[in-house]
């Protein structure tokens, strides 16, 4: 786990965010489901303040601007800011979801760096997941650090084992978690899934994630029609048609 240092002011928590994440993070779930890419998953801030003015919040706006002009060509990208001394130094990552073009790509890192600056405003470190991509920041490196930590999980209502759809269920996972590549989906009849891995991830590292996420999905969601399973590094998702999740690509394809 990498060593939190200030970023140029104490430790600032904040009343009204809601759950402890990643040891260093607050968490704010959304439960919605949409086809549209900019909708909010979830997003996290440290609890760590920095100073108006500093060179922190001067080496971050730098860094948010490189990620959101890095996403007009290149789904996935890094960077790290450095400062005249180490805790101005900041670490950043975006990475859209692989089915999306590059100009819906930008679209969504830049609507997911607005959000972010609302929802982590003055925050030493932030991260938030819209449908369609996902965008994070910090004072610590996490660049490079497989991470397998539980980050969001939903399960839609159970209707009971049935051997035709949930074996469908568990062809599609299992074609996820062996598949190759950091964007995966798969389908059989009304089965849909999808997972990916962040791309700081090696491919075994990537396998490593998705194989978990998976591997959470048939035991924590059991039956149920649907379920997803954020990890902080990787996520997986499936539907087996009679639930609400909607995982509809941008070329208006279901996967």
């Amino acid at each position: 786990m990498a060593i939190r240092k200030s970023c140029g002011s104490s430790p600032l928590p904040n009343p009204l965010l809601l759950t402890l994440f990643s040891h260093t993070f607050l968490f704010f779930p959304v439960w919605s489901y949409s086809g549209n890419l900019d909708a909010f998953v979830y997003g996290g801030c440290s609890h760590q303040k920095h100073t108006p003015g500093s060179p922190y919040q001067s080496n971050l706006n730098s860094l948010l601007t490189s990620l959101v002009n890095s996403a007009t060509f290149s789904a996935y990208n890094n960077f790290t800011v450095a400062g005249a001394s180490p805790p101005d130094v900041v670490y950043g990552l975006y990475q859209c979801r692989g089915d999306l073009s590059m100009p819906d790509c930008a679209t969504c890192v830049a609507r997911a760096v607005t959000q972010m600056g609302t929802l982590c405003s003055g925050t030493c470190g932030g991260a938030i997941q819209l449908e369609g991509c996902y965008v994070k920041y910090d004072n610590a490196t996490f660049l490079g650090v497989e991470d397998k930590t539980v980050v969001l999980k939903k399960c839609g209502p159970s209707v009971g084992y049935e051997p035709g759809p949930m074996g469908r269920r568990d062809a599609v996972l299992a074609s996820l978690g062996g598949d190759p590549g950091l964007y995966r989906v798969g389908g059989s009849g009304e089965v849909e899934g999808v997972a990916q891995c962040l791309g700081d991830l090696s491919m075994g590292e990537c396998q490593d994630c998705i194989s978990e996420a998976v591997g959470l999905l048939k035991s924590d969601c059991g039956t149920a029609v649907y379920g997803d399973m954020y990890l902080t590094k990787c996520y997986a998702k499936y539907s087996t048609g009679g639930g609400s999740a909607d995982y509809q690509p941008h070329n208006g394809k279901r996967h």
